[in-house]
């Protein structure tokens, strides 16, 4: 994959990025699966559909609650003639997202792009909100990190950026709870 194309499938997956607020006033980063199939190179929802209900069995296989990261939903889209008719669509998080991608179609350039995309992401945001926490910790002790030595190697730095499943769903902030 050349950098015109990585940098047009990055694009294309931060412009379908949506932002909903959870009970805890949290803004929680979502995609509905609509857009992510277009995205993902998936012309036909019935496809993509069998690569979301392999996605949320992964979820449960894994023991994690499948309604903090799949939202079944119904939208209301016009129609060429301008009536207007209801199609079924799923609100998902960044894990749900990264789930997807490990399960879609391995051929597809987009569902490769798309497996690093979710993981890098999720990855930069542990390390912000980690930097953030110890920061706010130092503080409190009078430290100012600015005015540290250097002193982590690189191999230090890449056992802390290897992640697995677990902190991605753990770090993923988790849709509201239905209303029922």
């Amino acid at each position: 994959m050349n950098k015109i194309k990585i940098s047009q499938y990055k694009t294309s997956f931060d412009g379908i990025a949506h932002y909903i607020e959870n009970e805890q006033k949290e803004q929680v980063e979502v995609w509905f699966a609509r857009e992510l199939q277009a995205v993902l190179g998936y012309a036909r929802w019935e496809n993509f559909l069998v690569t979301i209900q392999r996605a949320v069995e992964s979820c449960k296989t894994q023991g994690i609650n499948v309604d903090d990261h799949f939202r079944d939903l119904t939208k209301m889209v016009e129609l060429g003639s301008g009536a207007k008719r209801e199609v079924e669509d799923c609100m998902l998080t960044r894990f749900a997202c990264y789930l997807i991608a490990q399960n879609g179609d391995p051929k597809k350039e987009e569902i490769a792009f798309a497996q690093s995309y979710f993981a890098i992401q999720t990855r930069k945001i542990e390390m912000i909100e980690e930097r953030l926490t110890v920061r706010e910790m130092l503080g409190k002790r009078g430290i100012k990190p600015e005015e540290l030595p250097p002193a982590e190697d690189i191999k230090k730095m890449e056992r802390r950026v290897a992640g697995d499943e677990k902190k991605i769903e753990k770090s993923t902030k988790k849709l509201p709870k239905k209303n029922e």
